[in-house]
Formats: structure tokens, sequence, C-alpha cells
């Protein structure tokens, strides 16, 4: 019902920013809201993690182990990680992650469960972290002008989210998928001023944020969110110019051909459709070499 409501009042909100932030605020409840926002005001527990990581993953195992690795040497403390029904090698190769503390997993079965799924790490660990990364398996926080992502956000703590670029990376005409890690094999990215590359993924303060709104704004109980810069946002992303100097997403969407393919077969978290070819051709992006 709360969906319903959301999507009705919210589509006579002219402002396109303001009709996504009551979108996020009536889905999870005005009144919810208002209360969680007077309990944290008054909620002093330290967090036990500065950064940590949530990502709903479908047979993704294959690629997981350099995921991690990549966002623990940036400075990820832990993650939280919800399988929706994979069926390879996931909870194997997460396993000694789990047993040594650094991941989370959560078995999460059903269709168009990744809003769910944020929702359930938004209430379950609310309190455990100082930041909040909400990003996919196919995605990589590159921070650029700092040492780390943690180095980033120190600037950043003022607000309660912070909206970082893509960057997104084509298939390097591969179309089979060969031996190496993602960011060894797709070297080749799209410009950096493309229409694909205004999308974002947020780093949240979960103590202002009441959820998701999607799988790229936070739904704020106060503050303001900012850019890369630490600029106030005042247009939706899809109106700003991408920034991508200090610290960006590297989306690798589609990798190879073949991995496409598979990828497609897979279904997609917040709908029943599967992607289509044009979506490989959009995103088979390979303007500049690294």
């Amino acid at each position: 019902m709360n969906k319903v409501l959301a999507e009705i009042i919210a589509g006579v909100i002219p402002h396109k920013m303001t009709r996504n932030r009551w979108r996020g605020l009536l889905r999870y409840g005005v009144f919810k809201a208002l209360r969680l926002k007077r309990r944290m005001k008054h909620d002093h527990t330290p967090p036990r993690y500065y950064l940590a990581v949530c990502a709903i993953a479908k047979n993704e195992g294959p690629y997981f182990a350099e995921w991690i690795e990549w966002h623990r040497k940036q400075g990820v403390e832990k993650f939280y990680i919800y399988d929706n029904e994979s069926t390879d090698c996931t909870k194997e190769v997460l396993k000694p992650y789990v047993e040594s503390g650094l991941v989370e997993y959560t078995y999460f079965p059903g269709r168009k469960r990744q809003l769910a799924a944020y929702d359930d790490c938004f209430e379950r660990h609310r309190l455990e972290t100082r930041w909040l990364a909400i990003i996919d398996l196919d995605e990589f926080i590159v921070p650029i002008k700092d040492r780390s992502i943690p180095e980033f956000l120190h600037r950043m703590e003022q607000y309660p989210v912070v909206e970082i670029n893509w960057l997104v990376y084509g298939s390097s005409g591969a179309k089979t998928r060969e031996p190496g890690g993602v960011m060894e094999r797709f070297r080749r990215h799209s410009l950096p001023t493309h229409q694909l590359n205004t999308h974002v993924k947020s780093i949240v303060d979960p103590r202002r944020v009441c959820g998701m709104i999607g799988c790229h704004e936070a739904a704020r109980l106060c503050g303001k969110a900012v850019d890369s810069h630490g600029v106030q946002i005042k247009k939706h992303f899809g109106d700003r110019k991408p920034q991508q100097d200090v610290i960006r997403i590297n989306h690798y969407a589609i990798k190879s051909y073949e991995e496409f393919l598979s990828k497609r077969a897979r279904g997609r978290a917040r709908t029943n459709s599967l992607r289509g070819m044009e979506y490989f051709k959009s995103y088979d992006l390979n303007d500049i070499e690294e």
C-alpha cells in the first residue's frame, strides 16, 4: 500500500528531485520516518565500522573475490551480501569471507527483491556503520584524488548522502570470457561526458537516511545530498554533468558478449523483464583505452 500511495502522491510533484525524495519517504512511511528521525537524534551508539557495502546478487560467484578484495583495499570494512537464489558457486566463494567476519551473508529469495534487500539492510545494520555504500557486483568504487574511500568520506561527514557518478566500461571487443579479473580484462571505457555516466550510486549515512528510492538515490530524513565535489545537489542526476575527477564508479555493465548473455539470463533485480540486445549495444562503449 505504501508503494502505491507513494507513486500516486509523488506523481503530482513537478520537481523531479522533490518528487523522488517524497516517493522514498512515502514508501517507507512518513510517520515511521519521523519516529526514526527522532530515535536517531538521541541514539549515540558508536558505529562498529566506518564504511560498509550493501549489495544484492544472483549467480555472481565468479566475480565476488575480485570485487571484495578491491573494495577491502579501498577501505571497506564490512560487506552485507544478499543472495537472491544463486545456483552457482556464490556460497563457496563467500564462505571464507563469512567465516572471517568480513561478509554477512543473507539468503534472500524471491523476484524483484532489490529494494526489499536494501530495506532489510538499513533496518538491521543502521547503527553498525558510519557510511553505507549501495552498489552492485559490476560496480567498483575508484577514488582518484584520495588514497582510499574513507579518506574521501572524511570530508563529507556533515552530509547524509554523497552521489558518485558512473564511468561505463564496454566489452573491449571481447566475445567470450577470458581468464583474469574484470578490471584487468576491460580497459576501454565511454567518453566521461556520455549520458549514461550521469547515473550515480549513493554512499549514505544510514542514521540520516530511511532507505533507497531506487538503486541510485537515497531517501533522506534530514540534511542535503551532495555530489563528489561536496556541492549540494539541486538537480536530478540525469540533468547534471558527470564528475569523475575526485571519485568514480567503474561500471562493467556488460563485460564480454558471452558474459552479458549469462547476465541477461539471470534476469533483473527490480523488474521481471529481461535485458534486450539494445542494452548490450548501448553499454558497449569503448571510446577511451586506459
